[in-house]
């Protein structure tokens, strides 16, 4: 049974596979505490980096949720994907983070741009005008609120549905399809303010600089 377990992919575990590596892990079986941990750390850190904007901020949230949902696998429902469930966890861990943040500095510092693994592409296959038009793209969801870019990335980047969306932020599927609407309205309004202003601005000084 446990070979059987290993070969799983890593990419795409099934519901049933992560059923079976929870229950390992209730039984003390380190080694499926390990591979939870390597399938789903890539999505979660990438999740919650969109989120906190900072990298050495998002690997604190995703080990403290991952300590807390190896505290708490005994509650561990299967009518959820443990992923799901983590991702649950992971995201009130952030907004406390968050909370807690804008308590000590007055506001949040979401001012950094994506610059390295989950940032912009490599400039050799992407033009400096573009990556302009992303970083443009970033900044405006940045300015969106804790839900509204939560819905956002969970939607675009990780491809959830409107109810996985729903048990993930722990909100009715209405909300958050009122949520995912208001942040399309909102960023589409950022967005025309700025990016054609911008982009000007940035063909002007580059065809200075050339």
């Amino acid at each position: 049974m446990a070979r059987g377990i290993e070969r799983e992919t890593a990419v795409t575990p099934s519901r049933e596979y992560e059923k079976q590596l929870v229950g390992r892990a209730l039984a003390d079986d380190r080694l499926a505490l390990r591979k939870l941990v390597e399938l789903h750390k890539d999505r979660l850190f990438s999740f919650i980096w969109r989120m906190a904007r900072n990298h050495h901020d998002a690997e604190e949230i995703c080990q403290e949720a991952f300590l807390k949902a190896f505290a708490s696998l005994d509650t561990f429902s299967s009518e959820y994907r443990f992923s799901t469930w983590l991702f649950t966890i992971g995201y009130r861990v952030c907004l406390n983070h968050l909370r807690r943040k804008r308590a000590l500095t007055g506001e949040l510092d979401f001012t950094a741009l994506p610059h390295e693994r989950h940032g912009a592409l490599p400039a050799s296959i992407e033009s400096e005008e573009a990556g302009r038009l992303k970083e443009l793209v970033w900044s405006a969801v940045d300015r969106l609120s804790a839900p509204q870019r939560a819905t956002l990335v969970l939607f675009y980047r990780h491809e959830l549905s409107c109810h996985e969306m729903a048990q993930v932020l722990e909100l009715p599927v209405a909300t958050v399809k009122s949520h995912l609407h208001r942040a399309r309205h909102r960023l589409r309004e950022l967005l025309e303010s700025v990016t054609e202003h911008e982009l000007q601005e940035f063909r002007n000084r580059a065809g200075a600089a050339g």
